[in-house]
């Protein structure tokens, strides 16, 4: 069916407010859902809602809590997301973290307690949009093997980066460190389709097409032991700094199994005026260069167009995700 993205935003609100979401959490998570949706980030988009709701009506996620930050060191912001889900800390990071990044040159988010980060692109591209340069961090429950082993140790583990660029969208960077995102294999299940070769391996080690198989297998890390040993950074980072639950102590994002995840994310907020007054002009002579070859993209522009679209002629969902949803109420 087609629907708006204003209408889609108060549906899934109403639906996250009908089973005991707080209402300001409830619009947090949805604005992020849609805006996944919007995207063409399906996987972490409007079919997550039903494992979203799973979670809050079981009590692996606490749809009252409220995220609470702390300061304890002048370029440090530490926020509690007190096993609620992820977006109520990213919007405090988003309200507090550019003032410390403008004081002190470089800020620093430290999340805890936290569930699944969703598009990271979406919330750092936010920050470029202030001027400000942005990494983010996030661990995610175990489903890749350290490089040469077969036990899930790593999360996918995803990066995003992104940075303003002079009289031009930011530049976004955002990518799981496993060969694909474990919401496409979700949405691969849902969908009753195979997935790529390379994409996983089955509970034998045996690369597989089948994404049932996959879900109890291993994702491919990307790049080999090159992606297996950045996971492997993004863990410290996100869960050994944070004091957060290592991907393999992290229950699923996708049932209501379990303790909660209790995963982290990591954020450095930068301010490039702190170092140079022209980056933002220097990173779009750069992006330039990039784009006058051709075949080449920009990244993040995919997305960002995707959303204009939508924000403007809205948003074809498949009839079973919008019932599926509603019925949730």
């Amino acid at each position: 069916m087609h629907i708006t993205l204003n209408e889609a935003e108060t549906l899934v609100q109403s639906v996250f407010e009908a089973n005991g979401v707080l209402a300001d959490t409830a619009r947090s998570v949805a604005h992020a859902l849609v805006h996944a949706e919007a995207a063409g980030q399906y996987g972490h988009g409007l079919r997550r809602v039903p494992a979203y709701i799973g979670q809050a009506r079981s009590g692996k996620v606490d749809g009252k809590a409220r995220a609470i930050a702390t300061r304890p060191r002048p370029a440090v912001l530490v926020v509690d997301a007190a096993f609620g889900y992820a977006y109520p800390a990213f919007d405090i990071a988003l309200a507090e973290l550019p003032t410390i990044a403008r004081e002190q040159g470089i800020a620093l988010g430290a999340i805890h307690r936290s569930h699944h980060a969703g598009v990271m692109a979406l919330t750092v591209e936010r920050f470029a949009e202030l001027g400000l340069v942005a990494l983010m961090f996030a661990n995610a429950p175990a489903s890749m093997a350290a490089w040469g082993g077969r036990k899930r140790l790593f999360g996918t583990n995803p990066i995003a980066f992104a940075t303003p660029v002079a009289g031009e969208d930011p530049l976004v960077i955002d990518l799981a460190l496993s060969t694909v995102a474990a919401g496409k294999i979700m949405a691969a299940r849902q969908k009753g389709e195979s997935i790529p070769e390379g994409w996983a391996f089955d509970a034998d080690g045996k690369p597989t097409t089948d994404p049932h198989a996959a879900h109890k297998g291993l994702m491919a890390p990307s790049g080999g032991a090159k992606g297996a040993a950045l996971a492997l950074m993004v863990e410290v980072l996100s869960a050994g700094l944070t004091g957060s639950n290592f991907s393999y102590q992290a229950s699923s994002f996708m049932d209501e199994k379990g303790s909660p995840p209790s995963v982290g994310q990591t954020l450095i907020v930068i301010d490039p005026s702190a170092s140079t007054a022209s980056a933002a002009e220097r990173i779009a002579e750069l992006a330039h260069e990039m784009a006058s070859e051709e075949g080449v993209r920009l990244p993040g522009r995919r997305g960002q167009n995707a959303r204009r679209t939508a924000i403007e002629q809205g948003l074809d969902v498949e009839d079973e995700v919008i019932s599926a949803i509603r019925a949730l109420a």
